[in-house]
């Protein structure tokens, strides 16, 4: 499959890109050589070959979940602006009606 300048114009069209005519035949030359290098991995022989479903055999591979203390409240209140000594004090952004 070979791609002209009409193809060009259709695809920018579609994807609403304003292509300037002097890179027009640039993008002409990439789209063609892409064709092409995938017009070669269509030659390759991919009978015996199974699907690709991961890229590791490792499946669902995650650490446990633990719950841990990393830092005391006293620590985590440290630099807040506003505390009551066992929580956060923030501006009230939601209005009950």
């Amino acid at each position: 499959m070979k791609i002209d300048l009409d193809t060009i114009e259709k695809v920018a069209h579609l994807a609403r890109l304003e292509v300037k005519d002097e890179d027009k035949q640039g993008l002409l030359d990439d789209m063609n050589n892409i064709l092409t290098f995938m017009d070669k991995l269509n030659e390759v022989n991919t009978d015996n070959v199974e699907p690709l479903i991961y890229m590791s055999d490792e499946v669902n591979v995650v650490r446990d979940d633990e719950v841990i203390q990393v830092i005391s409240h006293e620590q985590a209140l440290q630099n807040a602006p506003k505390h009551d000594g066992k929580y956060f004090r923030v501006a009230k952004v939601i209005n009950k009606q």
